[in-house]
C-alpha cells in the first residue's frame, strides 16, 4: 500500500519573470496570506523506453526536498483532478516494489514494468498558504521558478509558473471548489498570468 493517497484539485499558469503575484484575501473565504516560505525541489521522473506511463497519462517521480519528499505516482486526471500516490524516498534511484505494483494495476502491464530515467526538474518555489478567518488550510499558491533537462535529448528548458491547489480546508462541494478556483484564477489573469500551456512539468520537460 502508498504511504499516503490523496485527490489534487489545482491549476497551472504561465508567467513571465518580473510578473508580481496578487493580493488574494477576499477572495472567496480567503481571509489571511501567510508568510511565504521557500523550498530548494529536485524532482526526476521516470518511465518506459517507449514512454508507456507518459503515454497514459501517468507520472512517476523521485523529489527530494520540500515537506512531501518522496516517491510520487500521478494517475491519470479524473472528474476533478488527479489522485496522487506517495512512498518514501529511500535512496531516490529504486522504485518501491509496491510502486511498480501500482503502476502496472493502471497500465494493464503483464510484467513489472522497468523504470530508468527521463527528465530532471529542479524548482525553486515560493509557496503562500491561503486561510479562512477561522484558520483552516483553503489553498495554497506556489510560485515556480523551474529548470528541466530531458535526459533522453539532453534538451534544457527553464520557466516560471504558479500553480494553485487546494487544501483540505477547501469547500466540500465541487461547485464551490471550482468557485473559490474560478476566483483566484480571476485575479492571477489580471496580474498578468496565462493558463499553462503544458499540463505538466514533466510535459514541457519533455516537449509533449
Amino acid at each position: 500500500m502508498p504511504h499516503t493517497s490523496q485527490v489534487e484539485i489545482e491549476r497551472k499558469y504561465d508567467v513571465d519573470e518580473e510578473t508580481l503575484p496578487p493580493a488574494l484575501v477576499g477572495v472567496g473565504a480567503i481571509a489571511v496570506e501567510g508568510e511565504p516560505t521557500t523550498d530548494e525541489l529536485v524532482a526526476t521522473y521516470f518511465d518506459t523506453a517507449d514512454l508507456d506511463l507518459a503515454r497514459a497519462h501517468i507520472a512517476v517521480r523521485a523529489r527530494s526536498g520540500g515537506g512531501d519528499e518522496g516517491w510520487h505516482v500521478k494517475l491519470p486526471p479524473e472528474q476533478e483532478g488527479r489522485r496522487e500516490l506517495h512512498w518514501p524516498l529511500g535512496d531516490g534511484r529504486t522504485p518501491p516494489s509496491e510502486l511498480l505494483d501500482a503502476v502496472r494495476e493502471h497500465t494493464r502491464a503483464e510484467r513489472t514494468l522497468e523504470l530508468a530515467p527521463i527528465a530532471r526538474v529542479r524548482n525553486t518555489r515560493v509557496t503562500v498558504l491561503l486561510q479562512d478567518a477561522a484558520g483552516f488550510d483553503l489553498a495554497e499558491l506556489c510560485d515556480d521558478h523551474v529548470s528541466s533537462e530531458n535526459l533522453r535529448t539532453g534538451h534544457r528548458d527553464a520557466w516560471r509558473e504558479w500553480e494553485v491547489e487546494l487544501l483540505s480546508g477547501a469547500p466540500d462541494t465541487r461547485e464551490g471548489r471550482t468557485a473559490l478556483l474560478d476566483g483566484i484564477e480571476a485575479r492571477l489573469l489580471e496580474a498578468g498570468a496565462r493558463h499553462a500551456a503544458s499540463a505538466s512539468k514533466l510535459q514541457r520537460a519533455l516537449g509533449l
